[in-house]
């Protein structure tokens, strides 16, 4: 096991003890380029040479989000790659909020893809697991086939963020200490207590949650914020030059990504068909589930 820097924080591995429906074999990686010894935490379960869904979470979850799409995606053939982004899950977590930006996280993801030799991936994202992840495929086009898109935009500084969003970032600032099961809670009808807590896990204090407080904050929001001109370049790409096959989820529940966000979204993704819209889901669309997998693979076979 590699040494935790002095600089950042692990969560106890007895944390993730017996989380619901997340029997997954934890793997980690700490020789990332530039990133100097943290350890990144990845689920990479199924077949080695089958073709990919690379899942990425955004604030304040991890992997434990997709842990209704997982089986689901294996049971289709699929191997499934599902990092936690620096600061979530069980990955490290730096303490200095400053270490938190647009560039250090979507270099990270590119290394990862890099480091595992990603192919014939089905990009899975929702919230900033896209407004990072849509910024990836032009950078290596040949190593994407397909987008499984869900509540989540291009934050590319020329438009409005939109109330939803400037209401829960005054949320989150005022929340140093986020009730994160609290959160889940309210966010999700149904969801039961275990796995409230079990979003909850990775964060024993409010010392590890420097990444929830900060990523709000590093969402640009004027044309010259650090990420903005690479997701202005990802939208002319996503817009010009993608070619393969696009499905979209929208929790119209959803306050800050709901469906004007995603018909926007939808305009600037070429060839994107009519979206699965589910009435009752809200911003963590992928509690759906199965749902959600059949009826991407359902619509991709369409789309050969």
């Amino acid at each position: 096991m590699s040494l935790v820097r002095d600089d950042a924080l692990r969560t106890p591995d007895e944390a993730f003890a017996d989380l619901p429906d997340y029997p997954f074999s934890p793997r980690y990686i700490d020789s990332l380029p530039a990133l100097e010894g943290l350890r990144l935490h990845y689920l990479d379960e199924g077949p080695g040479d089958g073709p990919v869904a690379l899942c990425l979470h955004g604030q304040p979850t991890w992997s434990y989000l997709y842990r209704k799409l997982i089986p689901p995606l294996l049971g289709h053939g699929l191997r499934v790659v599902a990092p936690d982004l620096f600061g979530f899950g069980k990955s490290d977590k730096p303490i200095d909020e400053a270490f938190y930006s647009f560039e250090t996280h979507r270099r990270t993801l590119l290394a990862l893809v890099e480091h595992l030799d990603l192919r014939h991936v089905t990009l899975i994202c929702q919230d900033w697991g896209g407004l990072l992840g849509l910024t990836l495929p032009m950078e290596a086009p040949e190593r994407y086939e397909r987008l499984l898109v869900m509540n989540t935009a291009l934050a590319t500084g020329d438009t409005p963020l939109g109330p939803g969003f400037e209401a829960w970032r005054a949320f989150n600032r005022s929340q140093p200490d986020l009730d994160l099961a609290g959160l889940m809670t309210r966010a999700v009808p149904g969801l039961a207590p275990g796995e409230a807590a079990a979003y909850a896990a990775p964060f024993p204090d409010a010392r590890y949650k420097a990444g929830v407080r900060r990523f709000p904050d590093l969402v640009p929001a004027e044309p010259d914020a650090p990420g903005a001109a690479i997701s202005r370049r990802a939208r002319d790409w996503w817009g010009r030059q993608w070619t393969g096959q696009s499905f979209m989820v929208i929790g119209m529940q959803d306050p800050v990504l709901g469906p004007p966000a995603m018909d926007a979204l939808r305009r600037q993704i070429s060839g994107c068909p009519e979206p699965l819209r589910l009435a009752e889901a809200g911003h963590f669309v992928q509690e759906a589930g199965a749902l959600i997998v059949n009826a991407a693979l359902e619509s991709f076979a369409s789309q050969a």
